[in-house]
């Protein structure tokens, strides 16, 4: 029964214990400049989806899906992954570079996306604080196969230890670079269009300064999170002082974020979880 069904991972998983964390709202900010950076997986995004137009929607929809694989149930869990397989078998998009056609769902793609995004997962959950062993974060890796099944790669083709990711990346860098599609998403990452409901207030002459600060702050701490190869290609400086600086930025923001109500840090996929964990093991939520 799904009362009884506690998803792909649960309370004693890694993955519960990072997605814990506010801070991760940072961290899909991270993947996406970090993703932008491989050209056929840029370009497959800018043919296929309407994220200028609809960019809090594809924010909100991506959240959701994240959750429902890390919180939801296995039937819930299964069913969001068969829906983004349905999804991508249909897409197709040119690559700039050699007008080569290719699919979206190609297991390279797939896999960039995947790897791009738990390693950002990762790192900004443990450089805003959070204190993982060496077994651990090797069982995050391990444990986030399943989701990478989900999207439809073999498992057994998926970096599942530290030590996997960084000899991924080393072998991918190559194949990365610098392409006017990426920049212009990157300023669209940067500074994207208000939502209508806090735009209406400017409209009649409001200022709306600490909020758009306040994203700025949030967009430039991601991209200097980013790996040091990574910020060059984006035209900043790879030095251990930028780091140093971002990971004092995630820091106080983890500390901020965690004086935040219960109900507001907490999506409800995460309190039903919660709620039916409690529930078999006979505790309080």
């Amino acid at each position: 029964m799904d009362s009884d069904d506690l998803g792909l991972f649960g309370p004693g998983s890694v993955t519960w214990k990072v997605h814990e964390e506010p801070i991760l709202i940072v961290a899909g900010l991270r993947s996406l400049y970090l993703q932008s950076l491989h050209p056929r997986a840029m370009a497959g995004v800018a043919q296929n989806s309407n994220y200028r137009s609809d960019a809090w929607g594809r924010l909100v929809r991506t959240a959701t899906y994240v959750g429902t694989t890390i919180y939801g149930t296995t039937a819930e869990a299964e069913a969001a992954g068969l829906r983004v397989r349905r999804r991508h078998a249909r897409l197709r998009a040119t690559d700039l570079f050699t007008g080569e056609e290719f699919r979206v769902d190609d297991p390279e793609l797939l896999r960039w996306v995947h790897v791009t995004e738990v390693e950002s997962f990762l790192d900004t959950a443990r450089r805003a604080g959070l204190p993982l062993t060496a077994d651990e974060i090797d069982g995050y890796y391990t444990e986030q196969r399943r989701s990478a099944a989900l999207v439809g790669l073999d498992p057994a083709t998926v970096p599942g230890t530290a030590a996997e990711v960084a000899d991924y990346y080393r072998r991918i860098r190559p194949e990365l670079r610098m392409t006017r599609e990426a920049a212009e998403t990157a300023l669209f990452l940067t500074a994207p269009p208000i939502p209508w409901k806090l735009s209406l207030p400017a409209r009649i002459g409001l200022n709306l300064g600490p909020p758009r600060w306040a994203y700025f702050g949030i967009a430039g701490t991601a991209l200097a999170l980013l790996p040091a190869w990574a910020r060059r290609m984006y035209g900043g400086l790879g030095l251990p002082t930028t780091a140093l600086s971002a990971d004092l930025s995630v820091r106080a923001l983890r500390l901020t974020l965690a004086t935040l109500p219960r109900r507001w840090r907490e999506g409800p996929l995460q309190q039903a979880a919660k709620e039916r964990a409690a529930r078999l093991a006979g505790t309080p939520a």
